[in-house]
């Protein structure tokens, strides 16, 4: 019998070992797609207590966590409610025991042990003790920039509204004393979702708008002062994309409805959306900016909850049906624009996996890695066998060797370690491999492909 998470945690191959901890483990991390706050590093923001950074309020609450004490019937008060933090700190403890085989018993374990030096299983019994450990380790140092510095962090991009100020990039920047590279991420979802409410607002803040060219001017204008500041990504939550083609003066009428507060019919957003899709894929091509699009969600599937805690509190679900039909439609016309920036796709459905790599085959340029690839296994997909799914899928599809490893896709300081459980896997996938006669025992060329993939991959394709 194993060790319960020692050193060969996921590892059962001599191949497997070798290339994580010869090649893997040593490797830096960029972060290419996470929800930090820069003003936090910034500031150098010391903890509390470990609750803050697991289970806190709505922009640090971790889903996975608020959704499995859900599940274990806890009461919403020790989740997102107004109960002292060491009651809620005990609440997720007692649910540890009950999710054998889930990625947030690894994580929670992999964060104990990497940031508290602390290897005792968590669950109600021996909640005091490590409850005082770790609280100990954050008023004794260990502030964001320190968990930064050892979880081998080189850069990261937070995602930010095209409206953002940018200060705190600005201010990181400038600082003599952090040599970490945070750049922003454009995430122009607000301009995108014309049938949201409050959307004539948000594009009130831009300027005087009355027709689409003014849109896409003062749109560049704010796309100029992201690349100021170090942008080289984009990132699109889209819940749909329909190849919807429009004239300019329907354009223009749709964009006055919206203006007015009028509303606006499905089919003319899908118009809208798709204009905008076009118009912002030509200028990150322009700017060489990478295109991340994510999609795939159904958002909020408990209206009760949603009306009584608003969105991304731990409802949503895989959308059941493919969201962007006219993905194709839109790589193809950039692509004849010869404006095709690179682009990673992300869809929430692992249904969706082989279609993505196959779409992304057709749209490779001479000279590039993977211009256009899959994604990540992501948000319900980053568990221990939905990686090895979705890498399997993408080897059998696509040179594994082009992919662009992990992100956290997360808002704790916290959640680095889920690099290190996705290496692990990446390495005893491929350790399988040899190990079967499926692929040859040259460990120095594996060697590369995982250092590839963990680390060098992203940092030349993002420009780091």
């Amino acid at each position: 019998m194993k060790a319960f998470m020692d050193e060969d945690f996921l590892l059962t191959t001599d191949t497997a070992r070798a290339l994580y901890h010869d090649y893997a483990a040593k490797m830096p991390i960029i972060d290419y797609h996470c929800h930090v706050p820069p003003r936090e590093i910034y500031e150098d923001r010391a903890y509390d207590n470990i609750t803050q950074l697991w289970l806190g309020g709505n922009f640090y609450g971790d889903h996975y966590r608020w959704r499995i004490m859900r599940a274990c019937g806890e009461p919403e008060r020790c989740i997102t409610g107004d109960s002292g933090d060491y009651e809620k700190f005990l609440a997720f403890s007692r649910c540890l025991p009950k999710i054998p085989g889930n990625p947030v018993y690894h994580w929670a374990h992999l964060e104990l042990k990497r940031y508290f030096g602390c290897d005792i299983p968590l669950d109600e019994d021996t909640a005091d003790e490590i409850w005082n450990r770790c609280n100990e380790a954050l008023r004794t140092g260990l502030t964001v920039r320190e968990i930064l510095r050892r979880s081998n962090v080189v850069g990261l991009a937070t995602t930010d509204d095209p409206l953002d100020t940018l200060e705190w990039h600005e201010k990181l920047a400038a600082d003599p004393t952090f040599n970490i590279t945070v750049k922003p991420a454009w995430r122009p979802d607000k301009l995108m979702n014309i049938r949201q409410a409050g959307f004539a607002a948000y594009i009130a803040k831009l300027g005087e708008i009355n027709s689409m060219e003014s849109l896409r001017k003062a749109v560049r204008a704010r796309m100029d002062h992201f690349g100021n500041h170090g942008c080289s990504a984009s990132d699109h939550g889209i819940e749909s994309l329909e190849c919807v083609a429009a004239t300019e003066a329907e354009l223009d009428a749709i964009l006055a409805k919206a203006i007015r507060g009028e509303e606006v019919t499905p089919r003319e957003a899908a118009a809208y959306q798709y204009a905008c899709m076009l118009f912002l894929g030509e200028e990150y091509g322009k700017r060489d900016w990478v295109m991340e699009i994510h999609y795939g969600a159904i958002r909020n599937v408990n209206s009760a909850q949603f009306k009584a805690m608003g969105p991304d509190t731990g409802y949503d679900a895989i959308a059941p049906v493919v969201a962007v039909p006219g993905l194709p439609a839109l790589l193809d016309a950039l692509n004849s624009k010869g404006c095709l920036p690179k682009t990673v796709l992300f869809s929430l459905s692992p249904n969706d996996d082989a279609m993505l790599s196959t779409i992304a085959g057709g749209f490779q340029q001479e000279g590039v890695r993977g211009k256009v690839q899959q994604g990540v296994p992501w948000w319900f997909n980053d568990t221990k066998q939905g990686m090895i799914d979705q890498m399997t899928t993408l080897a059998s599809l696509a040179p594994l060797d082009n992919f662009l490893g992990m992100v956290t896709d997360s808002r704790s300081f916290l959640a680095y370690p889920r690099h290190e459980y996705f290496r692990r896997i990446l390495c005893e996938l491929l350790g399988q491999w040899v190990e079967k006669g499926e692929f040859p025992a040259d460990m120095a060329r594996l060697g590369r492909l995982v250092q590839n993939v963990s680390y060098n991959n992203i940092k030349e394709y993002f420009g780091y």
